[in-house]
């Protein structure tokens, strides 16, 4: 399909700017860049958990999204998607690390928006991915700062992981879809605040989670447990997962786009 001219000059605008305030040139990575992008993917993960040079040259070659940021000419961050097809045909964006000395400082949201312009040039306007639901950071850069939306809960998706991040907790997933040119997602990018959602379910997300699952693994448990039993229970009755002012998830019958409150 074809995306109006407009929309992908203002995708590139978006880009350039998020890039420019975050201090970052953001482009596609070249063949030279790639034991970089490994690198970033295992100082995030653990070594091992990037995918091989071979695997990532042949997904670049094929034009997926392989990409990197630059700050002084060094990497510092990296993003890569690839297609797929089900339920119509998008970008799945699987795999996004930054140094830890620029985290919240624009990189990843100059990455996510690179790589949605690239996407609309080729006529691509959903983007998918998964993320760990009880991460509070990732829940409101997600549903607030992108404008994406929930549309499936995914119990211990990846299975065992025994990563640098995951160890050996549960993977429960929420997938996320972003309707890149809809008017949910222009409002968010726009910064325009979220409608006042009609609430059926509360779930309280008022905790560090990684710490509270490095400090206190009983507690991590006990929450990971209460929330699943939540989120499958909620979206099994057609709610949606969306956020208040305080980062705290609430489930509402309410159309993804509804217009913000007048």
């Amino acid at each position: 399909m074809s995306v109006e001219p407009e929309v992908v000059h203002e995708a590139v605008r978006l880009a350039d700017a998020a890039a420019g305030a975050a201090g970052v040139s953001v482009r596609s990575a070249e063949p030279g860049d790639l034991a970089a992008v490994i690198g970033l993917f295992e100082r995030t993960w653990g070594v091992g958990r990037s995918p091989d040079r071979s695997m990532l040259l042949a997904l670049d070659f094929a034009g997926n999204t392989v990409l990197i940021a630059t700050a002084a000419g060094k990497p510092v961050g990296a993003t890569l998607g690839f297609l797929g097809w089900i339920d119509g045909i998008h970008l799945h964006s699987h795999m996004s690390a930054v140094v830890p000395w620029q985290r919240s400082s624009g990189v990843g949201y100059a990455l996510k928006l690179f790589q949605r312009s690239l996407c609309l040039q080729h006529g691509i306007t959903d983007m998918r991915w998964t993320f760990d639901p009880l991460i509070r950071r990732n829940a409101h850069f997600n549903l607030i700062k992108l404008g994406a939306e929930v549309v499936r809960f995914l119990p211990d998706f990846y299975g065992r992981l025994d990563d640098v991040i995951t160890g050996s907790d549960r993977s429960d997933r929420f997938e996320m879809r972003w309707r890149m040119d809809s008017p949910r997602a222009l409002r968010a990018l726009a910064g325009t605040p979220q409608p006042q959602w009609a609430v059926s379910e509360r779930l309280p997300l008022d905790v560090d989670f990684e710490r509270l699952r490095a400090d206190d693994p009983a507690a991590a448990a006990r929450l990971r447990d209460q929330s699943r039993r939540l989120f499958d229970a909620a979206l099994s009755r057609g709610l949606r997962p969306e956020l208040n002012a305080n980062n705290d998830y609430l489930f509402t019958t309410d159309a993804a786009d509804r217009l913000p409150d007048a």
